[in-house]
């Protein structure tokens, strides 16, 4: 079967975790790495850097599956404005699932979020677009997770709990069953948010 073609837009340290889940899932094959103008023929592993946000419309049309590989720890607002500018323009970004995670048939994953290796995604769990669940978080049974999120490394979200668009929650921090975590939240790491 011929894997589908995918752009990855950021080339910095998270761009490299995406391509290690988008190599280990094997159904999409990496088109190239969209960063600033500077980096263009410099090359993120195996991958060349291919062109800058400039170039969006030009490789649209070559490739139309997107993913947005910028990380998102003290802002994400780089990370909505290019999922719009693409959405606009007609890209698509299909949900990216490491080979190595467990992500039950009853949730339900909305598009350009990634699930990576060691992530748990229990039954009933909902997670909104452009969402990035990192390595070895657990979202518990029937959380709901909004939209442009960042639940990050080894965090824990129990079961029920709510957490608002925007939300950035820190390596190793826990949430309490069923609380509601505001939109635009930033939770330390290691914290419990009670």
């Amino acid at each position: 079967m011929k894997k589908e073609q995918i752009i990855l837009i950021g080339g910095g340290g998270h761009c490299k975790s995406v391509i290690d889940v988008i190599e280990s899932a094997e159904i999409y094959l990496i088109f190239g790495i969209i960063d600033i103008k500077e980096n263009i023929g410099k090359r993120i592993l195996n991958y060349e850097i291919i062109g800058c946000d400039d170039d969006i419309p030009k490789l649209i049309k070559q490739c139309n599956n997107f993913h947005i590989s910028l990380g998102h720890i003290k802002s994400n607002e780089l990370r909505i404005k290019t999922y719009n500018n693409i959405k606009i323009q007609g890209g698509k970004f299909p949900v990216i699932l490491s080979s190595k995670a467990y992500v039950s048939k009853y949730s339900q994953i909305a598009e350009g979020t990634i699930i990576m290796h060691n992530a748990l995604i229990n039954a009933g769990a909902s997670i909104g677009f452009n969402t990035i669940i990192n390595t070895k978080a657990l979202i518990e049974h029937d959380a709901i997770i909004g939209n442009h999120c960042h639940i990050s490394t080894g965090s824990i979200i129990n079961g029920g709990v709510e957490v608002g668009d925007n939300t950035f929650f820190g390596s190793g921090a826990i949430s309490k069953q069923y609380v509601k975590i505001p939109a635009n939240s930033f939770i330390k790491a290691n914290s419990i948010y009670k």
